[in-house]
């Protein structure tokens, strides 16, 4: 095991004090609460509708007070997406505490399957949430908002292992970096609709690996060549649409629907012609 994945004696004790202890269980009870006042909130926008649907109403379904809602979400958009919080905390977590030879595209791989665990954890749940994101314009944008945070999440980690800041020719080793994590992104979230209009079936973690492999095979073999680094076959997901290069901005335009080899080469293509 390498030194970055060991845990210290003093982070062991640390993590077995009292202090840790009340601390997992106030968080276990704060997530308990926010899948509670999610729950009311899906069946209030399923059976009322979103816009007929007030925070007090969907407080009073859950049992608590009106205040307590708003100790756990800003709004009731953001009441349906109970989970990302605490998973954005977990993909977090798989990145620092990679072992040291890890490639870091076979590392994001790892932490962006924390995202698929949440959704596969409650398949009827996250099938009931995509169906009312695609009703609602206002849940749409909140989802897209949080996708947005496991992409920069993803990006950053990649970016801060090549030096960005001595750019030379021949080094794409940060251009490849933003490339895939967005690529990373995108084949995720291909397969997770994809397993959602499915109502929940299959073996989505087969697919998703599946997804990692053909974006390995992109770009894996590009990022930290020069540094002897090679990607394991592992998983990578994302979505790419948006490259940039210097002071440009590439778009790559793909049907959602499209198979994920295809994406993939709408990527390369457009890179090939900058």
């Amino acid at each position: 095991m390498s030194q970055s994945a060991k845990t210290s004696p003093r982070a062991a004790a640390a993590s077995d004090s009292p202090e840790s202890a009340a601390g997992s269980k106030a968080a276990a009870q704060r997530l308990k609460m926010r899948r509670e006042l999610a729950a009311a909130a899906m069946e209030l926008f399923a059976t009322k509708g979103y816009e007929a649907t007030t925070v007090d109403e969907i407080a009073a379904a859950a049992g608590v007070a009106r205040r307590t809602f708003f100790r756990h979400f800003r709004s009731k958009e953001e009441a349906i997406f109970p989970d990302h919080d605490d998973t954005l905390t977990r993909a977090e977590a798989v990145l620092d505490v990679a072992p040291a030879h890890e490639h870091p595209l076979d590392t994001v791989c790892r932490g962006i399957k924390e995202v698929m665990k949440m959704y596969a954890a409650s398949p009827a749940v996250s099938v009931e949430r995509y169906r009312l994101t695609r009703e609602v314009p206002a849940l749409r944008e909140r989802e897209i908002a949080s996708v947005a945070r496991y992409e920069r999440l993803f990006t950053r980690y990649l970016l801060a292992h090549f030096d960005e800041t001595e750019p030379h020719d021949g080094n794409d080793d940060p251009l490849l970096a933003e490339v895939a994590a967005s690529a990373v992104v995108t084949a995720h979230n291909h397969v997770l609709r994809r397993w959602l209009r499915s109502g929940g079936q299959g073996d989505v973690e087969a697919q998703l690996d599946h997804a990692f492999a053909i974006v390995r095979k992109t770009f894996g073999t590009g990022i930290g060549a020069g540094r002897g680094l090679t990607a394991a076959p592992a998983p990578a997901a994302a979505p790419a649409a948006a490259v940039r290069a210097q002071d440009e901005v590439l778009v790559a335009v793909a049907r959602t629907d499209a198979p994920l080899e295809e994406v993939m080469r709408t990527i390369e293509e457009a890179l090939r012609n900058t």
